[in-house]
């Protein structure tokens, strides 16, 4: 709502109205103060109801998506609860209700707000009090942004070129590793303290294999020029599978060949092994026999005589 009036009339914002004509329902506002206060007991009740059953204590979870998880289960499971006073259950009245109500449009309401932001010197971009990174090329730019309520996705133009998962709080700052390397390829000594490595080594995407194979290199290359081979494998990982990149860089930890072009080469080597074989017994239908070059020859000796 963009702005309370007397009684029950309210300034609807643009998205509210969109989502009213979208799922083709009326609005119908509780009068405010102490007038309406009655008017929605039966929904307050049981929203304290709801949370002291299945919310208490407070549930920690890593993600908004794991906590919607968790909401979902709990409502599956008060299906089996019969209010007090009622002959059946919730979810044998809801399925008694169900043919009765309007059906669903088939393709759900987009409820992300459009905005736009610049990003700034550390290649972030600021969205609702929080920092989400994208590739370092648009610093200074200003981007399309799409948030919904569990993603962030920044746009250059059509294409996309970051998303995030919400960040929950003020001032969290949600950074990729991979919209950084081509400024650490040049300051590689930025690597070891950036926030960015932090949180993929939090989200497991900087795995031990990774952490290895950079020791390794800069044991026996020194710290800038081991660090520079990791990020040219990390940038690898743009192209190719994961799987093969960790399985290559324990062999290479293992041999001591820590070239990381060998590296490359050694884990496209194994996708081409791992390529599944293509059946082609129904192809031979469209074989056809080699083309014959005789009547060109004819032409050529005709030519000549």
């Amino acid at each position: 709502m963009i702005r309370v009036l007397k009684g029950r009339d309210r300034t609807e914002s643009e998205r509210f109205t969109a989502l009213r004509s979208h799922y083709g329902f009326d609005s119908f506002f509780c009068r405010p103060g102490i007038d309406g206060a009655h008017e929605k007991g039966g929904v307050e009740g049981e929203i304290g109801r709801f949370r002291r059953r299945h919310l208490v204590p407070v549930p920690r979870v890593d993600s908004l998506a794991e906590l919607n998880d968790l909401i979902a289960a709990a409502d599956l499971l008060d299906d089996d609860r019969v209010i007090t006073g009622r002959p059946i259950t919730i979810g044998a009245a809801f399925a008694t209700e169900t043919p009765m109500l309007m059906g669903v449009p088939t393709e759900p309401f987009d409820c992300a707000r459009l905005l736009h932001a610049r990003v700034d010197n550390r290649s972030r971009v600021s969205v609702r009090q929080c920092f989400y990174s994208v590739p370092a090329r648009y610093a200074g730019r200003r981007l399309p942004v799409r948030l919904a309520a569990r993603t962030v996705e920044i746009y250059d133009g059509p294409r996309l070129v970051a998303s995030h998962e919400r960040a929950v709080g003020r001032y969290v700052e949600v950074l990729c590793l991979d919209h950084y390397l081509e400024v650490l390829k040049t300051k590689p000594g930025g690597l070891p303290g950036a926030t960015a490595l932090a949180q993929a080594k939090a989200r497991r995407v900087f795995t031990i294999t990774h952490q290895s194979y950079w020791d390794a290199a800069r044991q026996a290359r020194g710290d800038a020029a081991g660090t520079r081979a990791l990020i040219a494998i990390l940038l690898a990982h743009r192209t190719m599978a994961a799987a093969a990149l960790i399985t290559a860089m324990d062999r290479a930890v293992a041999s001591g060949c820590l070239d990381p072009e060998t590296v490359i080469i050694d884990a496209r080597r194994h996708i081409t092994a791992l390529a599944p074989a293509v059946p082609i017994d129904g192809l031979a239908r469209y074989d056809r026999p080699p083309p014959s070059l005789t009547d060109y020859d004819d032409l050529l000796t005709g030519s000549e005589s």
